[in-house]
């Protein structure tokens, strides 16, 4: 009995051993930024790509061309409320603290500034199939904006949820930054998957979710419940969206259906961001749209 008891305490500590390996973070190194440099410029394009200010800027915020990404939004979830944190310049509270690979870090593989990892509340699931450039540039835009002292909040998460490491695991089943789209697919098709499914996260509300809060890919696309529990994100794949490809155009940058209904809630922000883009952009979400699978 004693040694059954002996043997199954040190395999305990073997698994346990093992999957703090496993689940540990797996930052990029230096070399993933060396001799690269941020335009804020382009910056300024990637940052409306990405939606950036929608989240990080102050609740009661009005739009701006020039942003305070103070952090404060709240975002209601079935594992608790996630808060946006402060992303301006500030060296305290804000990013100005931060060096470039620590930026590209964050946004690519869900790892802080203090080695931890993030939770997937923030959208590093499909940033990470941005390029570098794009993330080192939107980082030079944001250290062209205000910086706020605003300090950061906790999030509001029950046990086990609380648990940092425990993001590890979800990295190990979930995360990854293939192409959900692949195939043989046009350069203005290619243009488009990569501001859908990375810069622009559309997946991230316009997919549903599995128990652990991972996007169901053999359902790319095909709408998802709010989570405001007020209706349902709709379904844009060909499925259901019967949109010519210049609709889906020119409703990205007039917010106006071809029925003339116009874009409300959190898509007005979608919309308000993606016409800042240059129109072959936009063009290209829309190629990308109508080559996804339908999903009736």
């Amino acid at each position: 009995m004693k040694r059954l008891l002996a043997a199954g305490v040190a395999a305990l500590a073997v698994a346990a051993a093992a999957g703090w390996v496993l689940t540990a973070p797996k930052p990029l190194d230096e070399t993933a930024v060396s001799g690269m440099t941020g335009d804020p410029e382009a910056g300024r394009l990637a940052f409306a790509a990405g939606g950036c200010a929608s989240c990080h800027i102050a609740p009661d915020a009005e739009a701006s061309d020039q942003p305070v990404l103070s952090g404060g939004q709240e975002f209601a979830s079935e594992f608790g409320i996630f808060i946006a944190p402060n992303i301006s310049p500030d060296e305290e509270h804000g990013i100005g603290g931060w060096t470039d690979l620590q930026f590209v870090n964050a946004v690519k593989e869900g790892v802080g500034p203090d080695g931890k990892h993030l939770y997937p509340a923030f959208p590093y699931s499909s940033y990470t199939r941005a390029d570098v450039q794009d993330i080192l540039d939107i980082e030079a835009y944001i250290r062209t904006l205000p910086a706020s002292a605003e300090p950061n909040q906790p999030h509001q998460l029950a046990f086990p949820f609380s648990i940092r490491r425990s993001v590890g695991g979800w990295k190990l089943l979930f995360f990854s930054d293939d192409w959900v789209v692949d195939g043989d697919l046009t350069e203005e098709q290619q243009r488009g998957r990569y501001l859908v499914e990375g810069l622009g996260h559309c997946a991230e509300c316009h997919t549903p979710r599995n128990a652990l809060g991972a996007l169901d890919t053999s359902q790319w696309l095909a709408g998802a419940p709010n989570p405001s529990g007020q209706g349902n994100i709709p379904n844009i794949t060909p499925g259901a969206l019967d949109w010519s490809a210049a609709d889906i155009s020119a409703y990205l940058e007039s917010g106006f259906t071809p029925e003339f209904d116009s874009a409300g809630g959190d898509m007005a922000h979608v919309v308000e961001n993606i016409s800042q883009l240059p129109a072959s952009d936009r063009d290209a979400i829309a190629a990308y749209l109508k080559a996804v699978p339908a999903v009736n």
